[in-house]
């Protein structure tokens, strides 16, 4: 590890946006709300400029030499265990700052005019910069166990965001809903942080990861179920639960109930990222375990299908923006499953910025209507609200994967993989899901800013474009989605200078190669995904534009699958039927009304009903008359003598 001049600061990064926290969730209530904006803002201003800062001091050091690690403090030390609080800063973690950073200090300023009006404006933003230290702790983590308390802060303040609104009972089961399943995916997170412990006798990266890469002998490359498979097996039980994918990809779409900015930050930037930052982070370990990496694979590309056929039908503009991130993690996973962990922090990347772009975009919209989430009840905004309308169509054609903006080439560069790395099958899954993308992305710009108006009067005439604190984040987060994928050229337009960037985090990564193909292969095969997105636009186009009454009577011809698809496969309702429910009514049933009414406050109750009867009789000893005391007395003298006697005789 080599030490460079921000070293000695780099725990001021997630410090600033704590103590914004602790001030505004301590003494926020007494401030005026410019204040309390002001606190929070600067606090994630100050990460965001000591983020930079760290970044350009990397960028000196040579390749090989861009660690920078500090020790902080012993945290436990406990015989021979250790734990220390260490933060690491290397290139992949630097790309995970900026984002994390960056995105999140432009959705605080957007924040700003989004939540005027609300009640607990304090306490709002207290917690999304508690969100933002619990973010950058589990990205500078040199260590499993450090990642597992930002692991955990996360996860902690989503429920707290996503139930943000104390009076919605909607909102409250949602922010429980977060939580539970997400702890669900942590007992797997924990388990394989434990098998990694008894493995290696460490939980630093360092040593766990070195170890395997300087013990061939010890941990091959496995062609089976071996340790290595079940700790990344383990370790991506815990992402999918983060980073919402199958079986645990339920509590994200609800999360819709938090206000916009919430969903911005949870599904842009911060949380739903850190599962795919944990596997890219643990790719030493997944890259010798064929079988996790298939199991990590299969899972992100059923999961981007999944996800993108349900986004078809969805009314709630949110709803259908989150479905397109739990497809969109579903390709990051793919990235990483087929080998190409690089191409998976691209595609994080760029998708920080054009999903950003699309909730608070999305968040504007919303604002304009008054309230309106329902595509049906919106149309021909693009007069009303330009500045939302251009930012936003930019964000879709960004996604949809339309050259030269960013979200073509990050994704462009996962499906070449896929094909390169030989598997043709997920190559044209994700092939297809390319399509369906770009469909229900226009379908969300077409029914929103297009056709004719389907909301009320009274709307109508308060339809406004919303204030400068709001769009400017929007123009930001548009220029990003433009320029941001040149940092990551494909190779037969130049030199990837992202991936080179990322090699010396990558470095113990074990690699087995893949065939290599002619830039003018890798050209058709980029062709391909451009037709695929400029199919699905048309067929939106076509659809709701041309003809806006074909997709009603497409819905009403294929009653069955639009039924199907909207119900979201009715996977709610089975895990109700076959978790919920039997849990639900097996602890009513058995723990409470059985065991603890039954048992446990019968013995209590009984032990209490057998001393109060025997206090009743006992009482009566104690009647103040002395002649009766006298006759107790000799009771007791008697009683006595006759147990001596008969003690001496035995």
């Amino acid at each position: 590890m080599v030490k460079g001049e921000m070293t000695e600061f780099l725990w001021l990064i997630p410090l600033a946006p704590l103590v914004g926290s602790a001030i505004n969730g301590l003494a926020g209530k007494r401030f005026a709300k410019s204040v309390v904006s002001l606190v929070a803002c600067g606090a994630s201003a100050v990460s965001l400029l000591l983020a930079l800062a760290s970044f350009f001091e990397l960028l000196k050091l040579a390749p090989e030499q861009r660690h920078i690690a500090k020790v902080c403090f012993t945290w436990i030390a406990s015989g021979d265990f250790v734990a220390k609080a260490e933060f690491l800063l290397d290139p992949l973690s630097a790309v995970m700052l900026l984002v994390v950073t960056g995105v999140g200090f432009i959705i605080h300023i957007y924040s700003i005019g989004y939540m005027h009006a609300e009640d607990g404006y304090y306490r709002f933003f207290s917690y999304m910069n508690l969100f933002l230290f619990s973010m950058l702790i589990l990205v500078l983590s040199g260590n499993f166990l450090l990642m597992f308390v930002g692991w955990e802060g996360v996860g902690l303040c989503s429920y707290l965001l996503i139930g943000y609104y104390i009076d919605r009972r909607s909102a409250g089961d949602a922010g429980k809903k977060a939580f539970i399943v997400n702890r669900i995916g942590d007992v797997g997170f924990i388990l394989g942080v434990f098998l990694i412990f008894l493995t290696f006798g460490s939980l630093n990266f360092g040593d766990v990861f070195g170890r395997i890469a300087s013990a061939a002998e010890r941990f091959p490359v496995e062609s089976g179920v071996g340790v290595l498979t079940a700790i990344g097996i383990l370790l991506f039980i815990g992402a999918t639960g983060k980073s919402a994918q199958i079986p645990l990809y339920v509590w994200l779409p609800d999360a819709m109930e938090g206000p916009t900015p919430v969903s911005a930050l949870i599904h842009a930037a911060t949380m739903v990222t850190a599962g795919v930052y944990m596997v890219v982070r643990c790719s030493p370990i997944f890259s010798r375990a064929p079988i996790a990496m298939e199991v990590v694979m299969v899972v992100g590309i059923a999961t981007a299908l999944l996800a993108a056929t349900i986004g078809l039908v969805q009314k709630d503009i949110k709803r259908v923006l989150a479905y397109s991130t739990v497809s969109q993690l579903g390709y990051m996973f793919v990235a990483a499953g087929v080998g190409a962990f690089s191409a998976g922090i691209f595609h994080l990347m760029t998708h920080a910025f054009f999903k950003a772009l699309l909730f608070l975009g999305a968040g504007s919209v919303i604002h304009a209507l008054g309230g309106e989430q329902d595509l049906l009840r919106m149309g021909g905004l693009r007069k009303h609200t330009p500045i939302t309308f251009w930012t936003m169509l930019i964000a879709a054609l960004t996604i949809s994967g339309i050259p030269p903006l960013a979200g073509f080439f990050s994704k462009d560069e996962i499906l070449w993989a896929a094909w390169s790395h030989g598997y043709p099958l997920i190559w044209l899954l994700g092939f297809i899901t390319a399509g369906l993308t770009a469909f229900y992305m226009f379908r969300l710009i077409f029914l929103t800013f297009f056709g004719t108006a389907r909301h009320s009067e009274e709307v109508r005439h308060h339809l406004h474009e919303s204030p400068a604190s709001m769009t400017g984040p929007l123009v930001v987060l548009g220029i990003l989605s433009i320029i941001g994928g040149f940092v990551g050229l494909p190779a037969w337009l130049g030199a990837n200078r992202f991936l080179k960037f990322l090699e010396p985090s990558l470095a113990l990564t074990w690699s087995p190669g893949h065939a290599e193909a002619s830039h003018s292969v890798e050209v058709i095969f980029a062709a391909l995904s451009i037709a695929a997105a400029l199919i699905g636009i048309y067929a939106a186009y076509r659809l709701y534009i041309r003809n806006p009454n074909a997709a009603g009577e497409m819905a009403r011809r294929w009653k069955g699958i639009y039924r199907l698809l909207f119900r979201k496969y009715y996977v709610d309702e089975m895990y109700d039927a076959t978790i919920v429910h039997p849990t639900l009514n097996g602890s009513t049933r058995l723990l409470w009304k059985q065991t603890d009414v039954g048992i446990i406050d019968r013995a209590v109750n009984g032990a209490g009903e057998t001393i109060q009867a025997l206090a009743s009789i006992l009482k009566n000893v104690q009647n103040g008359l002395i002649r009766s005391y006298a006759v107790w007395i000799l009771a007791g003298t008697v009683a006595v003598l006759v147990y001596i006697v008969l003690l001496r005789n035995y």
